[in-house]
């Protein structure tokens, strides 16, 4: 039994392309010689939504990297180093044969341990600039013969010129059940009729402070025409009772592709999450991340699809008049919107998940023989 390993977390955009691309992967790979496995950190996400999925999953120590000084970045240098030798003995016991890197602080040990083993590494990188964990993973990546998968054209621009034979545009991994998700399901765990309009809110799995402040101070606008749809996290700060026309979750988990299959708008953040959308041809409504905690890859996401036409991106420190404005402007113009959701479709177009799986999978083929 061959084993190929996945690595990578810390978020749900981080977790969810990588189980897609485990999936397309299981399914080319289905004559029972290979195996996959995880090598992850203990957050609780990491690891349950990982076994949820059927892959075991390996914890390692991790820290985080940091371009700026910190005290932790001491302690934290110590677990990358811990967290290097305990991944470089799970990969030598399950045999691995090839590790796929989706990113995040805690797949540069493995990536490392990988590429001193002589293990294939192929990495993704889903943001329009790369993350530092995806700058060092390319260098293993190209060290080991591998491939590096950018979710867009322009990204290898900030990668080492020396990477660029490497890098293939994969466009970004969406799980599957999004390409088949069902309006009527949607509407149907939402409890309203097939002529309700919808605006689905989302901060991410751990809501969004900003996102959530604005729809409170709008809310008794944005219901005169739509029924809000909004995913507020697990620490919302104050109380508005749900009713028809409003419809708070703390988090949507199995039913979120049918709930977006079943929206006329979008809103939120832009992070790797809004290849999802862009799969369900959804107009976007964008509110990226900013300020010092990032390093601006938000903005970059949403100016881009904004310029494809597929979404509007409101400026820093949005006020609810804007909001409203904006709302209302994407209400009233049917044409704008099915101008948007085209826009939005062809840049979801592109089956990520099938690409870099088919790209892991003839690899294997290659060095061990057999189908696909």
């Amino acid at each position: 039994m061959v084993s190929i390993a996945f690595t990578g977390g810390g978020t749900g955009g981080h977790i969810y392309p990588a189980l897609a691309v485990a999936a397309e992967l299981k399914k080319l790979l289905s004559d029972g010689r290979f195996q996959l496995f995880w090598i992850g950190s203990s957050a609780s996400l990491d690891r349950s939504l990982v076994e949820e999925a059927g892959i075991k999953f390996f914890r390692i120590p991790s820290g985080k990297l940091r371009r700026y000084f910190s005290l932790r970045t001491f302690v934290d240098f110590f677990k990358v180093i811990g967290g290097f030798f305990a991944a470089r003995k799970i990969l030598r016991k399950e045999k691995c044969c090839l590790l796929f890197s989706k990113g995040g602080f805690v797949s540069v040990p493995p990536c490392a341990a990988a590429s001193s083993l002589g293990i294939k590494v192929f990495t993704h990188e889903s943001d329009f600039s790369p993350g530092l964990a995806t700058k060092i993973n390319a260098r293993f990546a190209a060290r080991t013969k591998g491939r590096i998968f950018t979710a867009y054209e322009e990204t290898g621009r900030f990668l080492n010129k020396s990477f660029h034979d490497h890098i293939t545009v994969s466009g970004n991994p969406v799980r599957g059940v999004f390409h088949n998700a069902d309006a009527a399901k949607g509407r149907a765990f939402l409890g309203v009729e097939e002529d309700e309009r919808i605006l689905l809110v989302l901060g991410g799995s751990q809501g969004a402070v900003e996102i959530n402040e604005l729809i409170r101070a709008t809310l008794p606008e944005l219901t005169r025409i739509y029924t809000v749809v909004h995913q507020t996290g697990p620490n919302l700060t104050w109380d508005v009772p749900a009713g028809e026309k409003y419809k708070p979750f703390p988090y949507i988990k199995d039913e979120m592709p049918h709930v977006m299959a079943a929206a006329e708008l979008v809103m939120g953040r832009s992070g790797a999450g809004i290849w999802e959308w862009a799969v369900l041809g959804k107009p976007m409504l964008l509110i990226p991340l900013r300020g010092s905690g990032t390093r601006g890859d938000q903005v970059q996401n949403a100016e881009y699809f904004q310029k494809a036409g597929a979404a509007r991106v409101l400026g820093e420190k949005t006020t609810p008049w804007a909001l409203i404005n904006a709302v209302n402007s994407f209400a009233r113009d049917g044409e704008k919107r099915k101008n948007m959701s085209a826009a939005s479709a062809k840049i979801g177009g592109r089956d990520g998940a099938m690409i870099i799986a088919r790209a892991l999978a003839d690899d294997i083929a290659r060095r061990f023989g057999g189908d696909r």
